[in-house]
């Protein structure tokens, strides 16, 4: 029954995810494809644009995901068809293959945030001050974090839950505490568990 309900969805969502498709342009199309395929492989669901569909019909982050990717032409539909009712992006570049694990209460307004990384619920990436933060390539950021300030992390790190990170922080690190202190190195991080 429920593999029948979403594909019912899929059939009614395609125009509008098409025409937003279309209304993004080559270079959003691009990255909106690369988080496809991370949140397909994370989702198990098929690859291209019929996972496209998929994770557009079943994850209400990915459609905020899909949202801020398209950009202004999302408004078109954004309301009709809602995301994750608490999930903010400011951010003015994100990079591809970012994934939301339940994205209740977060705030993503960062500077930059590099490619594939993972954000998890309540976290607050943002100001502390006139400055907000800087974020590598391969960054999992665990629930309840707090990144602020005008600082950077480095690559493959890894944020504990309800970790407060006000300090830089270097490459290949796991990181916990208030506030945050390095507490063992790593060599990569795994963000599709």
């Amino acid at each position: 029954m429920r593999k029948t309900l979403t594909r019912f969805k899929s059939v009614l969502l395609f125009p509008v995810v098409a025409t937003l498709c279309i209304a993004a342009g080559r270079e959003r199309r691009n990255i909106i494809a690369a988080d496809t395929e991370k949140w397909s492989e994370w989702k198990n669901c098929p690859r291209g644009f019929r996972g496209l569909l998929r994770l557009f019909v079943l994850f209400p982050e990915y459609r905020s995901l899909f949202y801020y990717r398209v950009g202004p032409a999302s408004h078109l539909f954004s309301h009709i068809i809602k995301g994750e009712c608490c999930l903010y992006f400011r951010s003015p570049k994100i990079g591809e293959g970012f994934l939301i694990q339940h994205g209740f209460a977060t705030i993503i307004d960062a500077e930059t945030i590099g490619r594939n990384c993972k954000v998890f619920q309540q976290v607050t990436i943002g100001y502390n001050g006139d400055k907000r933060p800087s974020i590598g390539d391969n960054v999992m950021i665990c629930a309840g974090a707090k990144v602020l300030g005008g600082i950077t992390v480095g690559n493959h790190v890894v944020i504990g839950a309800n970790a407060v990170v006000v300090h830089d922080v270097p490459d290949g690190t796991v990181v916990g505490g208030v506030p945050a202190k390095v507490l063992k190195r790593i060599d990569a991080v795994d963000n599709l568990k």
